[in-house]
C-alpha cells in the first residue's frame, strides 16, 4: 500500500501539481496575496514523501556505505528548512530531486520481449523413426541417439548428425551465413535451423537444454542478468557528500551561532544540479538520435557508447545486404557470350527451389531476359540440377556434379573456381551436353557505405573487428574490401560471445553491431549492442541497447560522436554544478545567503544544466566527416 502511494506521488501528474504550488508559494506573497497556509506544503508532501521513502529504503536495504545516498542528504535539508519555517526551500529541493528521478526513469525503461520471441523459435515436436514407422513426438521427449526424419521446410528439433540423405540447410539463425549449407552423411546440423530441400534422417546428439538453440537462449538470459541499471553519479559520491555537508553545516552553526546559516548550507549543498546533469543530457541526446533514426533504449547504453574503443561487426545483413546476387558470368566458349549463359542457366533453373537457382532466375528476370521452356527437370540435392532446354541437356551445379556426369573440368575452369572462392563467391558451373561452357558466380554485396564507415571509425581511434559465421575466405574478402584488419570467421553464436569476452579481457570496451538471431548473445554480452532495426530480426533488436531504424550503417560514426559529446556534456554539467555549489556554500557560511535565496541560487545551477543539455539536443553532428 505504501509503495503504491509513493509511486502515485512520484509520477509525472502529481509532480506537475507540486510544481504549480511551489510557484504559488514564491509568487503570491510577492504580489500581496496571503493564504491560510503556505502552498509549498503541498509540494513538500507530494515530492517529499517519495524522497523520504527512497532515503529510508536505501538505509534498510542497501549494503554498507551505500546506505548513505543523495536522497538522505536532500531529506535532511528538507526537514531542516521545514524546522526553521522556510517551506519554499524545503519544497524546492524535494521538487528538483523528483524531476531528476522522472527524467532518469524515462531514459532507462526498456521493453524485454526478445527472449519470448527467441523461445518461440524452439521446435515443439520431431518425427521419430521407430520400427520403420514415423512417430510425431514432442521435442522434450527426444533422447540422445534417437533417429529422426526431417522433411523439407521443417526445422531440426535437436542437434544431430546426418545418417541418410542429402539436403541444403538455412542455418542463418545460428551462424548468420547468407548461403544455405549443403549437408551430406556425417555432417552436423543444429537445432532450430531450417531444412530447405530434401528429406534427411539424423541421429540426435544434443537434446533438450543441451541443444545449440537452448544454449543460445540461455546465453541471452545470462547476459540480460548481467546488465545492471544505471547508477546515478550522485549516489556514487553520496557517501562523501552527506558527512561533508553535515560537518560544514554543524561547524557553520557553532561558528556563527546562527541556525539559519547552517540550514542554508544544507540547502545549497544539495546535489540537485548534479542529479539533473546525467538524465537531462541523456534525454537530449536520445531526442537528437531519434531525429536521425537511431533508437537508444537506455541512458546507460549512451554513456557506455561514449567509452567504447572497439566495434565488432557481423557480416551478413550488417556490412553486407544479406541477399544473393549474380556477380560474375564467365564464358569458357568464345562462341557463347554472358547473355546466352545466363539465359540458358535461368531456363534450366526455372523449376529449382534452391536459393542459388532462384537468384540466377531473378537476375535474368531483372535483366528482362526471356527464358526458354525446359523439361525433364531433375535435382540432385547438394550437387546441382539437370534439365532439357531447347532440346539440349543442361547441367548446373558444382564440380563434383559435373564430373559424376562425365564432364571434364580443365585447369582454366579450376583456376577460375579458386579465384572466385577467394573473393567469397559461390560458383555454379553451367554445362551444355558434355561441355562446361561457363560459370555463374553469386555473392552477397558489401554495402557501399561500409568502407567509409570503417575509415571514419579508425580515424576516431576506434578499433574495428569482423565476427562472422561465414568461411574464412569469404570473411577475409569482405573484411579487406571494407578495410577491417582483424577477422574471426566460422563462428557459432557462443564463439562470437567468446571472441567479445577475449577483447574485454584485454581491457577493451566493446560495441557489437549485428542484425540476426545468432547475434543476440553477442549483442547482450558486449558493453553496447547495436541492432540493424529495419531488416534485423525482432530478437536482435530487443537484445540490443541501441537500434538503427534503417539499414544505413553510416549512422554508426554519428552515434559514436553523439555519445562522446554526451559524456563530455555530463562532465561539464557536473563540474559547473559543483562550482556553483562551492560558491553558494561560501556565501551561506558568510551569511550572505538565506535558505530561500540559497535555494534560488542553487536552482540557477539546475537551470544551467538543463540549458547545456538543450544545446546538445540542437547541436549539428556531421555524419560524413570526423
Amino acid at each position: 500500500m505504501l509503495k503504491k502511494i509513493n509511486d502515485f506521488l512520484a509520477g509525472m501528474p502529481m509532480t506537475l501539481v507540486g510544481a504549480i504550488f511551489l510557484i504559488f508559494s514564491f509568487v503570491l506573497p510577492r504580489v500581496g496575496v496571503s493564504l491560510p497556509f503556505d502552498p509549498a506544503w503541498i509540494t513538500v508532501v507530494i515530492s517529499g514523501i517519495p524522497l523520504l521513502y527512497l532515503a529510508v529504503w536505501r538505509i534498510i536495504h542497501n549494503p554498507g556505505i551505500s546506505k548513505i545516498s543523495s536522497a538522505l542528504l536532500i531529506t535532511i535539508a528538507m526537514f531542516a528548512a521545514i524546522a526553521i519555517g522556510d517551506l519554499f526551500a524545503a519544497g524546492e529541493v524535494a521538487f528538483i530531486m523528483a524531476i531528476g528521478a522522472l527524467l532518469e526513469d524515462m531514459t532507462t525503461n526498456r521493453a524485454k520481449k526478445g527472449l519470448k520471441n527467441l523461445l518461440n523459435l524452439a521446435p515443439v515436436q520431431g518425427r521419430k523413426l521407430e520400427n520403420g514407422k514415423e512417430i510425431m513426438i514432442s521435442a522434450e521427449k527426444i533422447c540422445r541417439d534417437d533417429i529422426l526424419r526431417v522433411l523439407p521446410g521443417e526445422t531440426f528439433p535437436v542437434d544431430g548428425v546426418v545418417i541418410d540423405g542429402e539436403t541444403s540447410v538455412d542455418q542463418s539463425i545460428m551462424t548468420g551465413e547468407s548461403l544455405p549449407v549443403d549437408k551430406v552423411r556425417e555432417d552436423e546440423v543444429f537445432c532450430g535451423t531450417l531444412n530447405c530441400y530434401g528429406a534427411v534422417d539424423i541421429k540426435a546428439t544434443n537434446v533438450g537444454q543441451d541443444s545449440s538453440l537452448q544454449k543460445l537462449i540461455r546465453m541471452v538470459q545470462e547476459a540480460e542478468n548481467k546488465q545492471a541499471p544505471m547508477q546515478r553519479i550522485t549516489d556514487k559520491c553520496a557517501s562523501l557528500l552527506v558527512p561533508v555537508a553535515l560537518i560544514i553545516a554543524i561547524i557553520t552553526g557553532f561558528a556563527t551561532g546562527n541556525i539559519v546559516s547552517a540550514v542554508t548550507v544544507l540547502v545549497v549543498f544539495c546535489p540537485c544540479a548534479l542529479v539533473l546533469a546525467t538524465p537531462t543530457a541523456i534525454m537530449a541526446a536520445i531526442g537528437q538520435a531519434t531525429k536521425h533514426g537511431v533508437i537508444i533504449k537506455s541512458g546507460e547504453a549512451l554513456e557506455k557508447m561514449g567509452k567504447v574503443d572497439t566495434i565488432t561487426f557481423d557480416k551478413t545483413g550488417t556490412l553486407t545486404y544479406g541477399k544473393l546476387q549474380v556477380s560474375d558470368i564467365i564464358s569458357f566458349d568464345g562462341k557463347i557470350d554472358s547473355y546466352d549463359i545466363l539465359r540458358m542457366a535461368a531456363s534450366a533453373e526455372a523449376k529449382s527451389e534452391h536459393p542459388l537457382g532462384k537468384a540466377i532466375v531473378n537476375d535474368a528476370i531483372n535483366k528482362k531476359i526471356d527464358r526458354i521452356p525446359s523439361s525433364d527437370f531433375k535435382m540432385t540435392t547438394g550437387k546441382g540440377i539437370m534439365a532439357v532446354v531447347a532440346d539440349r541437356k543442361m547441367l548446373c551445379g558444382n564440380e563434383k556434379f559435373l564430373v559424376e556426369n562425365g564432364i571434364a573440368i580443365n585447369k582454366e575452369i579450376s583456376d577460375t573456381i579458386v579465384k572466385l572462392r577467394t573473393e567469397g563467391k559461390a560458383s555454379i558451373l553451367i554445362a551444355e551436353e558434355n561441355t562446361c561452357i561457363g560459370i555463374v558466380a553469386l555473392t552477397d554485396i558489401l554495402r557501399p557505405e561500409a568502407e567509409k564507415v570503417i575509415k571514419q571509425l579508425t580515424e576516431m581511434g576506434t578499433k574495428t573487428v569482423l565476427l562472422t559465421g561465414d568461411n574464412n575466405r569469404t570473411a577475409d574478402y569482405f573484411a579487406s574490401k571494407a578495410g577491417i584488419c582483424e577477422v574471426y570467421a566460422e563462428l557459432l553464436p557462443e564463439q562470437k560471445v567468446e571472441s567479445i569476452q577475449q577483447l574485454q579481457f584485454c581491457d577493451r570496451k566493446v560495441c557489437m553491431i549485428g542484425d540476426g538471431v545468432n547475434d543476440a548473445p553477442a549483442l547482450k554480452i558486449a558493453e553496447v549492442g547495436v541492432a540493424i532495426g529495419n531488416m534485423g530480426s525482432d530478437i536482435a533488436v530487443d537484445a540490443a541497447d541501441i537500434a538503427l531504424m534503417s539499414d544505413d550503417i553510416s549512422k554508426v560514426p554519428y552515434l559514436k560522436r553523439l555519445s562522446n559529446a554526451t559524456v563530455k556534456t555530463i562532465k561539464l554539467s557536473i563540474t559547473l554544478s559543483m562550482c556553483i555549489n562551492f560558491v553558494a556554500i561560501i556565501l551561506s557560511v558568510t551569511g550572505i545567503l538565506n535558505p530561500t535565496t540559497g535555494a534560488l541560487v542553487h536552482n540557477v545551477g539546475s537551470c544551467f544544466v538543463v540549458l547545456i543539455a538543450a544545446l546538445l539536443y540542437d547541436r549539428k553532428f556531421d555524419t560524413v566527416q570526423c
